[in-house]
């Protein structure tokens, strides 16, 4: 494929194209994009990918204004005029040192920050000031391996309690073990990689996703490595006037009672129609779980969870069962940082199913993880999947960098300090006003759902066809045309990327717009382009008529 020329109007090209990642295809979306806009006086507008264009300041104000502080920790053993210094001391003292810094600097942005979230964690958890600066020291300067390697201590009491107001624990306070991990895509591929290796999930073994999903929750069992069977429980539910409302009909939620059915995928809200479940289906999975398949092991992927206030993440309807990955990329604004965490509640399906294995597999992950420990039976799953994320022999070495920790804590601490929550407001308004801009231009009907994020906007060119101009331009279209066609077009003659939402196994003639990385002018503009795009099938359809 790679030695064809990249040729808008090849529809066998196009064929062969929609065989790759949507993220792979939005490469040439851009270089398309971009030659149209040299050719006109367009601007390419790039809506493919989920990069937000925001940060949070607070906490990025509080992590350097730490830093400042650190170095003058590590200056305090040694300063030598060449640029060497020592490394922060665990002895007493080193708290008040730290309360005196902040005093002195009080007027520094991120000051008042620092000095609360400490508070806090001395308050709420009864914390020793003196551990709790030493943590802060050593981890925002970064002299050490991380210790413990799954998770700091106080970092995870942070981000620990903040899940619990993320993920909508209302009440429940049951203790949930995290592992910090370089953001939600290494968490993914931990998890993937240790439920096959403590045979949880065998090759060839059946698996659901529930789509339409992240393209890599598609792409990885169909590794030769994994080669899972895969079922589908698609959000193919339509309301009486034929809308998608990304909901899961019942029938596709019973395919879960199945109890060959090990393990399901689902990202939530989800990616890319981005719409949470409703009551509706909680209930129904909590049913299949407790009375058809209880073994079933759950991962779900809850990074847009902050952007519907009042979420409620599986890991609360069903603790026993799931593992959630979480990151904190799109909500602070800080995909670069690499940030997430897996959570598996301290009783779980993991450890339980581990614990039921046949004597031979204990016998091979006893030698698996022998050098961890002289009872290698007695290590949690979720301490498994440190060790495996650097293939056991190097789990000495595992774990997210401190910095990276640090910074973690600070973001997870200033929305528990947000009482008013005015930052999770901000967020929200600003991706439901883009939202709104992209279909107002389109001409589409932005149906009102509590249930939908917006972080995304999946929309169903088919759909819109057929109530604009018809079944039989529909049926024209599809009959005319690859999927993959309208998007291709869309970067070749607007300027506009976006991605096709069949990639994500969502509907053929769909596409995925991010709310995340434009301003809500380009927003107006892709609206633009998507109708008259549309349009411009129609008046071709017209004149072949």
């Amino acid at each position: 494929m790679e030695t064809n020329t990249f040729n808008p109007e090849n529809p066998v090209f196009e064929k062969e194209l929609e065989k790759v990642s949507p993220f792979e295809i939005k490469n040439r979306l851009i270089n398309l994009a971009e030659e149209d806009a040299k050719r006109s006086t367009a601007t390419m507008l790039n809506a493919g990918r989920g990069n937000p264009n925001w940060v949070a300041t607070y906490p990025r104000e509080a992590f350097f204004l730490l830093g400042k502080w650190g170095m003058q920790e590590c200056r305090r053993v040694f300063d030598d005029a060449v640029g060497v210094a020592g490394i922060p001391s665990p002895k007493p003292g080193i708290a008040q040192r730290l309360m005196s810094f902040l005093e002195d600097n009080k007027n520094e942005n991120g000051a008042t920050l620092l000095k609360n979230a400490f508070d806090w964690m001395v308050k709420t958890h009864d914390a020793d000031p003196d551990a709790l600066a030493y943590e802060w020291a050593e981890g925002v300067v970064g002299d050490q391996y991380p210790t413990p390697d799954r998770i700091l201590h106080f970092t995870e009491l942070y981000v620990r309690d903040y899940l619990k107001w993320a993920m909508g624990a209302d009440g429940d306070n049951s203790v949930y073990d995290l592992f910090a991990t370089e953001g939600g895509t290494a968490g993914m591929c931990y998890a993937f990689d240790s439920v096959q290796e403590n045979h949880l999930v065998k090759k060839g073994d059946k698996i659901a996703l529930m789509v339409p999903i992240f393209t890599p929750y598609i792409e990885i069992p169909q590794l030769d490595r994994f080669s899972f069977d895969v079922i589908n429980i698609k959000a193919d539910k339509l309301d009486k006037e034929g809308y998608h409302t990304w909901q899961y009909p019942s029938e596709e939620i019973d395919k879960l009672r199945d109890p060959s059915v090990k393990l399901v995928c689902l990202v939530n809200p989800s990616n890319p129609p981005s719409y949470t479940f409703n009551p509706a289906v909680l209930d129904q999975l909590v049913d299949v779980v407790k009375n058809d398949n209880p073994n079933l092991m759950i991962i779900t992927d809850d990074v847009y969870g902050t952007f519907i206030k009042g979420f409620r993440s599986l890991m609360y309807e069903l603790p026993f069962n799931t593992m959630c990955v979480y990151s904190f990329s799109k909500y602070f604004g800080a995909t670069g940082w690499r940030l997430a965490v897996i959570a598996i509640n301290e009783n779980n399906i993991f450890d339980k199913l581990i614990s039921e294995l046949p004597d031979a597999e204990k016998q091979d992950l006893a030698k698996r993880y022998g050098s961890l420990s002289i009872d290698p039976g007695s290590i949690k799953f979720i301490d498994r999947m440190v060790a495996d994320s650097r293939m056991v022999a190097l789990n000495h070495t595992a774990g997210l960098g401190i910095p990276q920790q640090i910074q973690m804590s600070l973001f997870a601490a200033s929305e528990l300090l947000d009482t008013e929550k005015k930052y999770q407001t901000k967020m929200i308004d600003l991706i439901q006003s883009r939202l709104k801009a992209l279909w107002q231009t389109t001409g589409f009907t932005l149906i009102p759902d509590p249930e939908r994020a917006g972080y995304y906007s999946e929309i169903d060119i088919l759909i819109w066809a057929k109530k604009f101009y018809g079944d039989d331009f529909a049926n024209y279209l599809v009959e005319k045309y690859q999927p993959l066609d309208f998007v291709i077009k869309l970067a070749n003659e607007t300027a506009v990327v976006v991605l096709n939402g069949d990639g994500f196994d969502g509907p053929q003639w769909s596409i995925r717009v991010s709310l995340a990385n434009l301003d809500e002018s380009a927003y107006l503009k892709i609206g633009t382009a998507i109708k008259n795009l549309l349009m411009q099938y129609y008046n071709e359809f017209q004149k072949k008529s």
